[in-house]
């Protein structure tokens, strides 16, 4: 990890670095990280991935109603990680994978997004502790989270494509607790923060 590393709460001045990120192909495939606050995919979201994508992220952004967190290797964005009210992303409730029950007033990480030459070198696990902090100071009771489980031996890494809600290990470290229900297709790993006294 370069020393120079830093990470912080995204603001709403920060669209230039998120863009700078994210590039031409708005992270993966036109998603701009909306894929989990667009409804459903299919149709739909063949219509609004690209540019529709981006237009929406840039107003949420800059009116503060996107939250997460960014990383930098000097002033050049490198990394983010998406963290917010569970309620804010409503494509989990449509997916057969990420569908799962929560309470009002939980938030969720749904998604990490790294330039490839910052991808294994720490940079996930900073952004991870900044998220855990930020929903902690918004006073969220509990942080949802939705790893990846990579298959057993040589040749079985998952592409970073698919890898983009972080493995077990990570969120073990940061002390959320495996809470997956049975029968469920994707483990979900759960956070509870201590409340404040008045």
């Amino acid at each position: 990890m370069a020393p120079n590393v830093t990470v912080r709460d995204l603001t709403s001045r920060d669209w230039p670095a998120f863009e700078r990120l994210f590039g031409r192909a708005g992270a993966c495939g036109g998603c701009w990280c909306m894929h989990f606050r667009v409804p459903r995919g299919g149709k739909l979201w063949e219509e609004v991935k690209g540019a529709k994508n981006r237009r929406v992220m840039k107003r949420l952004i800059e009116s503060g109603k996107a939250l997460g967190c960014l990383a930098f290797a000097g002033d050049e964005p490198i990394g983010w990680v998406s963290v917010g009210p569970r309620a804010d992303y409503v494509r989990m409730d449509n997916s057969r994978v990420f569908k799962t029950q929560y309470d009002e007033g939980a938030w969720s990480i749904p998604c990490f997004f790294l330039r490839r030459d910052w991808q294994r070198r720490g940079v996930s696990r900073l952004l991870l502790r900044q998220a855990v902090s930020l929903a902690r100071r918004r006073g969220a009771p509990r942080l949802l989270a939705y790893p990846v489980v990579p298959s057993k031996g040589p040749g079985h890494e998952v592409p970073s494509v698919f890898a983009h809600t972080g493995f077990p290990q990570m969120y073990a470290r940061q002390g959320f607790r495996d809470a997956t229900p049975e029968g469920a297709q994707r483990p979900v790993y759960v956070k509870a923060f201590r409340r404040r006294k008045a």
